[in-house]
């Protein structure tokens, strides 16, 4: 994992669950919420922790990695 990777894996925060960096929030909960019909800014109001700004680097990360692997 990067080391300014906005994914953080600590087994000290929800049992090692890959959560958003200073947050509690799993990254789970984003890519689902992403795969439901509801508005985006739901996500956000849901979780305030969760900056926009997270998000777009999360999306960013996760395609420089599948650019990686292809």
């Amino acid at each position: 994992m990067r080391e300014d990777s906005v994914i953080s894996i600590n087994p000290k925060v929800m049992s090692g669950t890959p959560v958003f960096r200073g947050t509690r929030v799993p990254i789970q909960t984003f890519v689902d919420h992403m795969g439901s019909d509801e508005d985006i800014r739901d996500f956000f109001d849901g979780f305030p922790t969760v900056s926009r700004e997270q998000a777009m680097a999360l999306i960013d990360e996760i395609k420089e990695r599948l650019l990686v692997t292809t």
